[in-house]
């Protein structure tokens, strides 16, 4: 089955990037609203290899029928909200599987 993965929010902590990063050239390009199409489970060729990570294991058990993660934590069970690991920038995504009329 595919998952669609949506970017549906991004936070910039400006206060914490001051007092704890170190400049860096080049943050994350990911915009609120993009979205992404996960077939068999794989991880689609341009996305954020770090945001992967955080949610790779939920992308494949919904891909594989799975859900309904932690007893019900979701209204859709087939579903997921999961955040990046950047704690300067978080990005929100959700993971939604897509049966056959949403392909």
């Amino acid at each position: 089955m595919n998952v669609k993965i949506t970017a549906i929010r991004k936070a910039n902590y400006t206060d914490l990037q001051a007092e704890y990063e170190n400049p860096i050239e080049h943050a994350c390009d990911i915009r609120e609203g993009q979205s992404w199409i996960c077939v068999n489970g794989e991880k689609p060729g341009d996305f954020c290899q770090s945001a992967w990570e955080s949610m790779e294991w939920f992308v494949k058990e919904l891909a594989a029928g799975g859900g309904n993660f932690y007893d019900g934590w979701m209204k859709n069970p087939h579903s997921a909200l999961i955040s990046c690991n950047d704690g300067f920038r978080p990005v929100s995504f959700l993971l939604e599987t897509m049966d056959e009329s949403t392909r």
